[in-house]
């Protein structure tokens, strides 16, 4: 490979603990929310041990690193708060994406931005505002990095109790669509970010992308060489084929999961280089880094080579 862009991609950190829940915001989805976090999640994410991935991210020395969502978990103001200074430690806005998940879009609430306290992380950059595209409330935004071309998606919506499911909606699918053409026709290597699981089939329907169907459509016609994503507290790796050839899909388990949870596995992150082979190919080095029981540190658990 020439050129080439060192990607580190974490989520679901499920920023710990949960503060500032009072009367004035709760309803019966945080309720339900909170008495989850209190009975398990609680002793699942913890800061301290996704301290110890974000070390070891920076000790890798990547180009960019990429978020895909669920930095919170109820949806407060306290919680966005904490997730900006967060992601003020992981990096600058030129350093560092994010992108929101169903829990940093959870219900309701007054009076506050939300999400939109992490404005200029999840915008586009100079060189991607010059693409004509029309966003939907700011997604999909893009981001010009070396030779890759970051394409932020917004998957999260507002449910009701029991439902974590996503959607895109029709604004978004078009806008991906002109997105893709035109960067493709920059010659470069398009990385697409979303939250939930992009294809049909991935999580069960009260978890699922409710358009994945048209997504896949979207993808069929026009292309990615790399899609990432969260949400599932669990690797994956699907090789989705497309027109010409074949797309990485490659979901990644919580970044701060400090022990194992049903058969979500502990805290992990993908590191990626990514770049051209020698026939103009895409080439993706896969490599997944998480937290080793025994030694109580960050290990690589597997590396692979996509093409």
């Amino acid at each position: 490979m020439t050129e080439t862009l060192t990607l580190a991609h974490i989520s679901d950190v499920h920023l710990s603990p949960v503060r500032g829940l009072t009367l004035r915001h709760l309803n019966v989805k945080r309720g339900l929310g909170y008495l989850n976090w209190r009975r398990s999640r609680k002793r699942v994410h913890q800061r301290a041990f996704l301290d110890l991935i974000v070390d070891d991210i920076k000790a890798q020395r990547p180009d960019h690193i990429a978020v895909t969502g669920d930095l919170v978990n109820l949806g407060l103001p306290a919680e966005y708060e904490a997730a900006r200074a967060w992601l003020e430690e992981l990096g600058s806005p030129e350093h560092v994406t994010a992108i929101p998940g169903n829990h940093d879009i959870y219900t309701r609430l007054h009076n506050h931005p939300g999400v939109g306290r992490w404005a200029d992380y999840m915008r586009s950059d100079v060189w991607g505002a010059t693409l004509s595209f029309q966003p939907v409330e700011g997604f999909p935004f893009v981001r010009r990095r070396g030779p890759v071309a970051l394409i932020g998606l917004n998957s999260a919506e507002k449910t009701p109790p029991f439902v974590a499911a996503g959607r895109l909606g029709e604004g978004q699918l078009e806008a991906l669509a002109s997105i893709l053409q035109r960067t493709e026709q920059e010659g470069l290597l398009r990385v697409v970010l979303i939250h939930h699981p992009p294809l049909p089939g991935q999580a069960p329907p009260r978890r699922a992308l409710r358009d994945a169907a048209e997504l896949e459509r979207v993808l069929v016609e026009h292309g990615a060489e790399l899609v990432l994503h969260g949400h599932n507290h669990r690797d994956s790796h699907i090789d989705f084929a497309w027109a010409r050839g074949h797309i990485p899909v490659i979901g990644v388990a919580s970044g701060s999961a400090a022990r194992v949870h049903k058969d979500e596995p502990l805290g992990r992150y993908n590191l990626l280089r990514i770049g051209r082979d020698g026939k103009g190919g895409a080439a993706i080095a896969w490599t997944i880094r998480g937290l080793d029981i025994t030694s109580a540190g960050v290990e690589q658990i597997g590396h692979s080579l996509l093409r």
